[in-house]
Protein backbone atom coordinates (compact mmCIF):
# COMPACT_ATOMS: atom_id res chain seq x y z
CA UNK A 1 0.00 0.00 0.00
CA UNK A 2 2.64 2.59 0.99
CA UNK A 3 4.54 1.43 -2.25
CA UNK A 4 1.44 2.42 -4.36
CA UNK A 5 0.92 5.60 -2.94
CA UNK A 6 4.47 6.68 -3.40
CA UNK A 7 4.44 5.99 -7.24
CA UNK A 8 4.96 9.14 -9.01
CA UNK A 9 1.35 9.25 -10.71
CA UNK A 10 -0.15 9.36 -7.31
CA UNK A 11 1.87 11.42 -5.24
CA UNK A 12 1.59 14.26 -8.53
CA UNK A 13 -2.25 13.68 -8.65
CA UNK A 14 -2.64 14.20 -4.36
CA UNK A 15 -0.40 17.19 -4.63
CA UNK A 16 -2.61 18.92 -7.24
CA UNK A 17 -5.64 17.34 -5.13
CA UNK A 18 -4.24 19.02 -1.97
CA UNK A 19 -5.80 22.52 -2.71
CA UNK A 20 -9.34 20.84 -1.82
CA UNK A 21 -8.53 20.97 2.27
CA UNK A 22 -7.48 24.54 1.82
CA UNK A 23 -10.68 25.82 0.21
CA UNK A 24 -12.87 23.46 2.07
CA UNK A 25 -15.48 26.36 3.11
CA UNK A 26 -18.69 27.01 2.92
CA UNK A 27 -20.10 29.36 -0.11
CA UNK A 28 -20.62 32.07 2.36
CA UNK A 29 -17.06 32.19 3.85
CA UNK A 30 -15.95 33.47 0.09
CA UNK A 31 -18.85 36.31 -0.40
CA UNK A 32 -17.78 40.01 -0.38
CA UNK A 33 -19.33 40.49 3.37
CA UNK A 34 -16.35 38.57 4.78
CA UNK A 35 -12.52 38.75 4.82
CA UNK A 36 -12.17 35.06 5.31
CA UNK A 37 -12.19 34.43 1.56
CA UNK A 38 -7.95 35.72 1.59
CA UNK A 39 -6.43 33.30 3.71
CA UNK A 40 -7.83 30.21 1.92
CA UNK A 41 -6.64 32.18 -1.90
CA UNK A 42 -2.57 32.80 -0.22
CA UNK A 43 -2.40 29.10 0.66
CA UNK A 44 -3.43 27.75 -2.26
CA UNK A 45 -0.91 30.10 -3.92
CA UNK A 46 1.46 28.86 -2.03
CA UNK A 47 0.66 25.19 -2.64
CA UNK A 48 0.66 26.19 -6.72
CA UNK A 49 4.22 27.51 -6.16
CA UNK A 50 5.84 24.46 -4.16
CA UNK A 51 3.53 21.67 -6.56
CA UNK A 52 5.15 23.95 -9.83
CA UNK A 53 8.47 23.51 -8.35
CA UNK A 54 7.92 20.12 -7.82
CA UNK A 55 5.93 18.34 -10.68
CA UNK A 56 7.12 21.03 -13.35
CA UNK A 57 10.43 21.92 -12.76
CA UNK A 58 10.79 18.95 -11.00
CA UNK A 59 13.00 20.59 -7.91
CA UNK A 60 15.48 18.57 -5.84
CA UNK A 61 15.56 20.85 -3.33
CA UNK A 62 13.69 21.46 -0.06
CA UNK A 63 12.17 24.48 -0.05
CA UNK A 64 8.35 24.12 -2.17
CA UNK A 65 8.28 20.61 0.56
CA UNK A 66 8.39 23.35 3.70
CA UNK A 67 6.10 25.47 1.77
CA UNK A 68 3.31 22.86 1.36
CA UNK A 69 4.32 22.02 5.12
CA UNK A 70 3.46 25.53 6.20
CA UNK A 71 0.50 26.45 4.26
CA UNK A 72 -0.96 22.94 5.59
CA UNK A 73 0.07 23.53 8.98
CA UNK A 74 -1.40 27.26 8.93
CA UNK A 75 -4.38 25.94 7.41
CA UNK A 76 -4.86 23.39 10.55
CA UNK A 77 -4.16 26.23 12.79
CA UNK A 78 -6.52 28.69 11.39
CA UNK A 79 -9.31 26.58 10.82
CA UNK A 80 -9.27 25.42 14.83
CA UNK A 81 -9.00 29.52 15.48
CA UNK A 82 -12.33 29.71 13.54
CA UNK A 83 -13.88 26.97 14.72
CA UNK A 84 -15.35 28.15 18.33
CA UNK A 85 -16.45 31.80 16.42
CA UNK A 86 -18.20 30.11 13.20
CA UNK A 87 -19.57 27.22 15.54
CA UNK A 88 -23.36 28.54 15.51
CA UNK A 89 -25.32 30.98 14.07
CA UNK A 90 -27.89 32.93 14.67
CA UNK A 91 -31.54 32.05 12.52
CA UNK A 92 -34.22 34.22 13.03
CA UNK A 93 -33.98 35.04 17.03
CA UNK A 94 -32.51 31.19 18.05
CA UNK A 95 -29.19 29.86 18.42
CA UNK A 96 -28.21 26.85 16.41
CA UNK A 97 -25.09 24.79 15.58
CA UNK A 98 -23.77 25.14 12.35
CA UNK A 99 -23.01 21.67 11.13
CA UNK A 100 -22.03 22.39 7.48
CA UNK A 101 -19.35 24.53 8.98
CA UNK A 102 -17.80 22.10 11.52
CA UNK A 103 -18.32 18.99 9.18
CA UNK A 104 -16.41 20.76 6.56
CA UNK A 105 -13.94 21.89 9.20
CA UNK A 106 -13.10 19.16 10.85
CA UNK A 107 -12.87 17.43 7.23
CA UNK A 108 -10.03 19.56 6.08
CA UNK A 109 -8.41 19.35 9.35
CA UNK A 110 -8.65 15.48 8.43
CA UNK A 111 -7.24 16.15 4.74
CA UNK A 112 -4.28 18.54 6.24
CA UNK A 113 -3.19 16.28 8.69
CA UNK A 114 -3.15 13.25 6.43
CA UNK A 115 -1.11 15.80 3.93
CA UNK A 116 1.36 16.78 6.50
CA UNK A 117 1.90 13.00 7.56
CA UNK A 118 2.07 11.73 3.46
CA UNK A 119 4.45 14.37 2.57
CA UNK A 120 7.13 13.62 5.16
CA UNK A 121 7.68 9.63 3.68
CA UNK A 122 10.67 9.39 2.35
CA UNK A 123 9.37 7.19 -0.58
CA UNK A 124 7.17 10.01 -1.62
CA UNK A 125 9.88 12.49 -1.95
CA UNK A 126 11.92 9.91 -3.91
CA UNK A 127 8.85 8.95 -6.20
CA UNK A 128 8.51 12.03 -7.10
CA UNK A 129 12.29 12.54 -8.17
CA UNK A 130 11.85 9.50 -10.40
Amino acid sequence: MRRALARRNVVVAILILQMIPLLLFPAESFSANTQEWWLPVLLVLMVLVADFALIVRRSASVWPWNLISFAQGFNIISRLLMLFPHATKTVGNATVLNVPYIALTFLALALSAFLLWYIEWPEVRLGLAQ
